[in-house]
Parts: structure tokens; C-alpha cells; sequence
């Protein structure tokens, strides 16, 4: 029973190898975009990237941008380059951890839910033969791991989700996001799973970025509490350093509470609509799996 209770409010590395078999019914998300190589055909396969394969002869229909100059110098007749789908597709999970997603009133901390996340599309991930890699974040702390494949890597990955670092070196969203973009290769597969505290310009241009050369899917973690706050009463709420107390007879404090998170949501709906970004939302007390799913 203790076992159970300390999974409400932290990860262990039973939990997440417990999410591989409800992850076997899982797919990643994968999109219909446009390939300039097929001539304006729906491909399914963005984000794998096209390894280099050889050079021929060019053909009507070929895409001049694939005209391979030198050796079109050097024999005198156009020649053109072949590219193939590479085999593995980077997937890249961004997790975060910082003091906001530690909280819930239901289900588990939004933390946890985050990692239970990250774990089933780690194990999807394994399954389709696809590179894991990801970034972990704390309100001190950022870590990169690069993507590798196999088993070997979701269990890497694990490890730094129970083990976040707590390096003493305050940083914040956008210099997270910033990193983000740096660190993820063209035509990997990204999933930010989030609560968006610190939204900005700044982080915006950043998931623009991402947006233009990626498959990016944002998960939002929320609490039921931060969507609507419970009947009229007094509440009180503590990180075990500050204790708030909260009176909800208040209505003009709780309309203007529950209106900050609803513009809150609609603003990432907004950009994600724009940028062509994958959205989901996620309660804490909500089924992963089902989620995803």
C-alpha cells in the first residue's frame, strides 16, 4: 500500500517497465504532409529524413533541387540525386519537472503523469524500432540525452526520469525551449509534455522553429483544480514551505481564477492551430493510455 501511495507523487522504475504492455497498444503520431522529392505527393513519412543513395541520370519529373552539380560538371549531362527513407526516426520527449508539476488534488502529481507519458511513448517508440531520446527539466535544471536505439536507451531514459538532476542554477522556459531547438535533429518526431507555465514571444518562435523542420505533438498536464476550483469553502494548500489559504465564496476571485486558466489553454490551442502542432491535454486523474490512445 505505502508502495502505491509513493507512486501518487513519484516515479519509480517499476512503474514505468509496469507501461510497457498497456503501451503495446499504442501508435506514435505520425502525420500526412507533403514531400518536395515525390512531386507534390502525401507522403507518411515525414520527420524519418531521406539518407543520400546514389546518383543518376536526370529523368523528366526529377526535382531540380536534387540536380547533383559536380557530376553534372564533370561528365557533361544532368545528373540527379537519389535519396531513400532512413530506417530509424528520432523521437525526442521533452518532460517537465520543475515546482508547478509538482501538484495534484487528484489522481497523481502532474510530474508523474508527465513521465507516465513519457514512458508509454518510449515504449511505443522501442516497439516501431524508432531512436529514444528526450530532455528532462527542473526550475534548476536540464538534461539532453541523444537518441539511441533499443531497450538499452527507453531504460537510459527511465533512469533520468528518476533521477532528475538538481543542479543549484535557475533556468527557465524559454532557455529550456531554446535548448530544445538545438538539440533536436531535422525530422525527428517531438513530444513536450508540459504544464506551458512561462509561455512568451521568445518560447513561440522557438516551438516555430521546431514546428518547421519536426513532427511536434504538445501534451498539456493540468490539474482539475486548475480548471475549476471546488465549492464554496476554504481551502488550504502548501509546498511544505508556504501554506495559502483560499476562500472560494469569493465568485469575482474565482471567475477571474478559472478565466486565467481558460486563456491559458486557448492561447497554446491558438499557436499550436497555427504552427500545425498536435495538442493534447491531460488531467492528472485522467488514463494516460487512453490519452495517447
Amino acid at each position: 500500500m505505502e508502495n502505491k501511495n509513493n507512486e501518487l507523487v513519484s516515479v519509480n522504475l517499476n512503474m514505468l517497465i509496469r507501461l510497457a504492455k498497456p503501451a503495446a497498444t499504442l501508435k506514435l503520431f505520425r502525420s500526412r504532409i507533403r514531400a518536395p522529392q515525390s512531386g507534390g505527393l502525401l507522403s507518411k513519412a515525414k520527420g524519418r529524413g531521406m539518407e543520400f543513395d546514389e546518383v543518376r541520370m536526370y529523368q523528366p519529373g526529377d526535382d531540380i533541387r536534387s540536380i547533383d552539380w559536380r557530376v553534372t560538371a564533370r561528365t557533361g549531362k544532368t545528373h540527379t540525386k537519389l535519396f531513400r527513407e532512413e530506417r530509424e526516426r528520432p523521437v525526442f520527449i521533452s518532460v517537465d519537472y520543475r515546482a508547478s508539476m509538482q501538484f495534484a488534488t487528484r489522481g497523481v502529481y502532474k510530474a508523474v503523469q508527465a513521465a507516465k507519458l513519457a514512458a508509454l511513448l518510449a515504449w511505443v517508440a522501442q516497439r516501431h524500432g524508432d531512436r529514444i531520446g528526450g530532455q528532462i527539466f527542473t526550475d534548476t535544471a536540464c538534461r539532453e540525452l541523444k537518441p539511441q536505439n533499443g531497450k538499452q536507451a527507453v531504460l537510459h531514459f527511465f533512469n533520468a526520469l528518476i533521477n532528475a538532476e538538481a543542479r543549484q542554477e535557475a533556468i527557465n522556459f524559454e532557455q529550456v525551449m531554446g535548448r530544445l531547438s538545438h538539440h533536436v535533429k531535422p525530422g525527428s518526431l517531438v513530444y513536450i509534455i508540459s504544464d506551458f507555465r512561462g509561455m512568451n514571444k521568445a518560447v513561440e518562435n522557438y516551438l516555430a522553429k521546431l514546428a518547421r523542420h519536426c513532427e511536434v505533438v504538445m501534451i498539456l498536464v493540468y490539474d482539475p483544480l486548475e480548471n475549476h476550483l471546488p465549492k464554496k469553502g476554504r481551502y488550504r494548500f502548501t509546498d511544505n514551505t508556504t501554506d495559502i489559504v483560499v476562500d472560494t465564496g469569493d465568485k469575482q476571485r474565482v471567475l477571474n481564477y478559472q478565466e486565467k486558466f481558460l486563456l491559458h489553454c486557448a492561447g497554446i490551442q491558438k499557436l499550436a492551430n497555427k504552427l500545425n502542432i498536435r495538442l493534447l491535454r491531460c488531467a492528472s486523474n485522467d488514463d494516460p493510455v487512453q490519452i495517447l490512445r
